[in-house]
C-alpha cells in the first residue's frame, strides 16, 4: 500500500485518485463521528470490493465470551465488543437498471474524497462509467451533528454525463448486520420491529445479554436540479430490513438528489417503549432546520471547539495536518457531555481492542481534556472510574486478593475486567497507578481538590490495598518485590520487579496516605464516613508504609540506570539500529517467544516512569536513562513516541523529538505500523497533543503556576496553542526568536518562563 497517498492539507484530508487496495485504510481515516455514534467512511451506495463496515453507538456493547484453549481462575468471562450496529448510511443506487458499484464500473474518474476537519464533514465526488456505459456525476456530503448527536445527514447527488437515464435511489436501514471482530460468531443484535411510515422508517433492536434497546431511523427527500420534488416511491420491508425506492427519468446534465437523514436512539437517553417517538422527534427537529441550516450549525459547533483546541503551525504543512487530525478525531471520540462514557482506543473508527477504557485515558487523554476544556470535563473521567470502584474491587477478588483492595480493569465496558489475555489481564497492573496519577494530576491543575475527599480517597485507598498486597517480602533482598508482572513494555511479560511498576506502586501508596492525613486534619466529616465505610485502620496504614518504603528497585552499577526488570541485562543488547529492516515491525514478523526473549521495548517503559515522576530526577538522570533505553525501542505501540517527544525535547535534542512528533501525529495518516485499516489510534493522538504542549512548549504546572520552557523546531516558522488553566484562557506563540503570551480575560496570571517570573494581565500581549 502506499503509505502516503493522503494529500498534506492544513484542514482537510484529502483523497485523490480511486485505489480499492486504499479504501479500507481511508474508510479508517476519514470517519466521522460526534461523541455519541460514530462510522466508517463506507460509501453509502454498493461496494463489493474489500471492505470493512461499520458504525457505532457509544456505550453499547455485546460480552463476547472469551475464547482460549483453556480456562485460568479469574480468567475473564468475555471480551467486551464494539458492536456494528445498524446500517443507516445505505442508499443503492441503480441507473437504468444497472446498480453502481465503484469496484465493478469500467472507469471512475476524479476520484475525490475530503474530510474538512474546521467544519466536520465528509464529502466525495467522482465520475463513473458503468458497464452499460452510461457516465454519471456523483457528489455526497454527510456529517453526524454535534448540535443534534442523535443525528446524521447525508446529501447525495447523482448527473448522468452522457445520456438521460432512468435514476433510482434506494434508501435503507439494515440490521442484519455482523462484526468484523467475533470470537464465535454469534449474533449480537435482536431485531425486535421493522415499522414504515410515509418516507419514514424505523428498526428497534436490543443486544443479546446487555439488552441494549435502540431505534435505527431514516427519512429520505428527494430534489431534481435543486428543487424539492414528491416523487411516489416503492416500500420493502423484511425483519431486519427496510428501503424505499424512489424512480426519476434523468435528463442529461440534470442533477438528482436524496437527502437522507437516520441515526440512533438508545435507551440510555431515553425510556424503551418511546424510542420510536424520540426518533420522530429528532426527524422533525431535522426537517424543520433543513439540511443546509443543519450543516451550518455543524460548522458553528467545530468553530467553537476549534477556539480553544486549535494548535497552529507555521511553515509544515504536514506537522499542522497531523496535529488537526488527531484534536479532529479526539473531539470525534469524546466531548465530555456525558459521564457514562469514555475515550475508546479505536474510537468509532473500528473494532480492535474492544471496550472502552484503557488505562490510556488516565495517562494520555486527561490531560489533554483538562488544558483544552472545562475541567468538568476531566472530572468527569474521574468520577467514571469512582463509579467503577465496586467492581474493581470484584476484579481483585477475582484474583485472591481482600480487604477491599481494588483492581482496575485493562479493559473495560462496565468497570469489569473483560481483556482475555493472560500475561496483560492478570499481570499488567501498572494500569492501577495510571488511575491514582490522574487523580494527582487533575488536583495539580485545576487545584480542585474537592474530588480526593468526595470521591477519589476511596479510590486511592482501595489502590494502595491491592500494591501492599500485591507486593512480596524477599527475604535474599530484604526488600519488598513485586513478581510475576508486565510493564508498560508489553514485549516482556511475566518478568520480577518491572521498575516502573514498582515504583509507582510505592508512590501510590504514599499518596494515598499524604491524603488520609490531609482529609484528616481538614476534612473531619469527611474523614470519617470514608474510614467508616472502608473499615482502615492506622496498623494496616503502617504495613503500607513498610512496603513503600523498602520497596526494591532494580538498578545496574554498570551503567548507571535502573533497570527494566531483573533480568533485562540477561537478553542479547543488540539496538534497533542492527536490526533487519525487513523484520519491522517485529510484532508481524517475529514469534512471541523470539520477541520475549529480544531486549526491544514496545512502548515507552521505564521512560514512563521518568515523564509521570520528572520531579523526581535531575535532568541527567533522564538523559543517562533515555540514551539507554532509546536505542532498544521499536515503538510499536501508538503510545511510544510522544513520551520520547516530550523527553527529547527537554534533553534539547530538537531534531529528535521532531522526529518522534511526526511519527506520533501521522500515525495513521502515513500507517507507520501498517493497521490503519483496522482503525484509528484514539488514544494515543492525546499524547501528540502533549508532544507539542509538554514537549515543545515545555508547559508544566510547577509550585501551582504554570511554567514553559518553550522550544521550537527548525522547521517550523512558529507555533500557538491555548490552555484552559484554572479557568482561565492563556495563549502561548513560540515563534523562532521569542514567545508571547496573552490572557482572555479574568485576573492577572503569574506563569514561569524559562525559571522566571512573568505576570500576564488581560489582553496585553507579554513578549519573552
Amino acid at each position: 500500500m502506499n503509505l502516503d497517498y493522503i494529500i498534506h492539507d492544513e484542514w482537510s484530508i484529502i483523497e485523490e485518485g480511486f485505489n480499492p487496495d486504499t479504501v479500507k485504510a481511508s474508510e479508517s481515516l476519514f470517519s466521522i463521528g460526534n461523541g455519541a455514534m460514530g462510522q466508517r467512511a463506507n460509501f453509502e451506495e454498493s461496494y463489493s470490493g474489500p471492505t470493512f463496515q461499520g458504525s457505532y453507538i457509544a456505550g453499547v456493547y455485546y460480552p463476547d465470551k472469551t475464547r482460549v484453549g483453556w480456562w485460568k481462575n479469574g480468567y475473564p468471562e468475555y471480551f467486551a465488543k464494539v458492536l456494528n450496529a445498524p446500517n443507516w448510511i445505505g442508499i443503492n443506487v441503480l441507473v437504468n437498471n444497472e446498480k453502481l458499484d465503484l469496484y465493478t464500473c469500467k472507469e471512475v474518474a476524479n476520484f475525490r474524497r475530503e474530510l474538512n476537519m474546521k467544519e466536520g464533514w465528509l464529502s466525495r465526488s467522482f465520475e463513473a462509467t458503468l458497464q452499460n456505459d452510461v457516465k454519471v456525476k456523483v457528489e455526497s456530503t454527510r456529517f453526524l451533528s454535534l448540535s443534534h448527536d442523535e443525528l446524521g445527514a447525508i446529501n447525495y447527488s447523482v448527473t448522468p454525463v452522457n445520456s438521460d437515464a432512468e435514476i433510482v435511489f434506494t434508501p435503507y436501514i439494515d440490521g442484519g448486520i455482523t462484526n468484523e471482530d467475533t470470537n464465535w460468531d454469534d449474533q449480537f443484535w435482536d431485531i425486535l420491529s421493522v415499522d414504515q411510515k410515509s418516507h419514514q422508517s424505523f428498526l428497534q433492536a436490543k443486544t443479546m445479554k446487555t439488552n441494549f434497546h435502540t431505534c435505527t431511523f431514516m427519512e429520505s427527500k428527494i430534489f431534481v436540479d435543486g428543487k424539492q420534488t414528491d416523487l411516489s416511491y416503492e416500500s420493502e420491508k423484511s425483519s431486519t430490513y427496510a428501503s424505499c425506492s424512489y424512480a426519476h427519468q434523468t435528463l442529461k446534465g440534470q442533477t438528482y438528489t436524496i437527502q437522507k437523514f437516520g441515526g440512533y436512539v438508545v435507551d440510555r437517553n431515553h425510556d424503551e417503549s418511546e424510542l420510536v417517538a424520540a426518533a420522530k422527534k429528532v426527524l422533525k427537529e431535522a426537517n424543520d432546520l433543513g439540511f443546509d441550516q443543519l450543516l451550518e450549525r455543524q460548522k458553528q459547533s467545530w468553530k467553537q471547539i476549534w477556539d480553544m483546541a486549535d494548535i497552529t503551525i507555521s511553515g509544515d504543512v504536514k506537522a499542522q495536518q497531523g496535529i488537526r487530525f488527531n484534536i479532529f478525531h479526539l473531539n470525534q471520540t469524546y466531548l465530555g457531555t456525558d459521564a457514562r462514557l469514555n475515550i475508546g482506543p479505536k474510537g468509532f473508527t473500528g473494532e480492535k481492542y474492544g471496550g472502552s477504557t484503557y488505562w490510556d485515558t488516565e495517562a494520555y487523554c486527561i490531560p489533554f481534556y483538562m488544558a483544552t476544556k472545562d475541567q468538568k470535563v476531566a472530572r468527569k473521567l474521574l468520577e467514571y472510574r469512582y463509579n467503577h470502584l465496586d467492581r474493581a474491587i470484584e476484579n481483585a477478588e477475582k484474583l485472591g486478593f481482600k480487604n477491599g483492595a481494588a483492581l482496575y480493569p485493562m479493559v473495560t465496558m462496565n468497570g469489569e475486567e473483560c481483556h482475555n489475555e493472560w500475561e496483560i489481564t492478570f499481570e499488567e497492573i501498572h494500569r492501577n497507578g495510571a488511575i491514582a496519577f490522574a487523580i494527582y494530576n487533575y488536583h495539580r491543575y485545576t487545584n480542585d481538590y474537592s474530588y480526593i475527599p468526595e470521591k477519589g480517597l476511596e479510590v486511592l485507598i482501595g489502590i494502595a490495598r491491592f500494591w501492599h498486597q500485591r507486593a512480596s517480602y524477599s527475604t535474599y533482598k530484604n526488600k519488598y518485590v513485586i513478581l510475576g508482572v508486565t510493564g508498560p513494555n508489553e514485549y516482556e511479560n511475566n518478568v520480577n520487579n518491572n521498575w516502573y511498576t514498582n515504583y509507582i506502586a510505592k508512590w501510590c501508596i504514599d499518596y494515598a496516605i499524604e491524603n488520609i492525613n490531609k482529609i484528616k486534619s481538614e476534612y473531619n466529616e469527611d474523614y470519617t464516613r470514608i474510614m467508616s465505610k472502608v473499615e482502615l485502620l492506622d496498623s494496616e496504614i503502617e504495613k503500607w508504609k513498610e512496603v513503600a518504603d523498602n520497596m526494591y528497585f532494580p538498578f545496574s552499577e554498570e551503567h548507571k540506570v535502573y533497570l527494566q526488570q531483573d533480568g533485562f541485562l540477561d537478553k542479547d543488547l543488540v539496538t534497533v539500529a542492527d536490526l533487519d529492516i525487513a523484520q519491522r515491525p517485529i510484532n508481524q514478523h517475529w514469534s512471541w517467544d523470539r520477541i520475549l526473549r529480544s531486549p526491544y521495548i514496545k512502548q515507552a517503559d521505564v521512560l514512563q516512569g521518568f515523564y509521570f515522576f520528572e520531579d523526581h530526577f535531575p535532568d541527567e538522570e533522564l538523559e543517562r536513562h533515555f540514551d539507554f533505553y532509546e536505542p532498544f525501542t521499536v515503538h510499536e505501540s501508538s503510545l511510544s513516541p510522544c513520551v520520547h517527544s516530550v523527553q527529547a525535547a527537554k534533553l534539547g535534542r530538537m531534531d529528535q523529538a521532531y522526529t518522534f512528533y511526526l511519527r506520533t501525529s501521522r500515525l495513521d495518516l502515513d500507517d507507520y505500523n501498517h493497521e490503519v485499516h483496522e482503525g484509528l489510534h484514539i488514544t494515543s493522538m492525546a499524547g501528540t497533543w502533549m508532544s507539542i504542549v509538554e514537549g515543545f512548549g515545555g508547559m508544566r504546572v510547577k509550585e501551582g503556576k504554570l511554567s514553559f520552557t518553550p522550544r521550537i523546531p527548525k522547521q517550523w516558522e512558529a507555533y500557538s496553542f491555548k490552555i484552559n488553566f484554572r479557568n482561565q484562557i492563556l495563549k502561548v506563540n513560540v515563534c523562532q526568536n521569542e514567545t508571547t503570551f496573552e490572557l482572555d480575560n479574568g485576573d492577572e496570571l503569574a506563569i514561569l518562563v524559562n525559571g522566571e517570573l512573568v505576570v500576564v494581565t488581560p489582553n496585553n500581549l507579554v513578549t519573552v
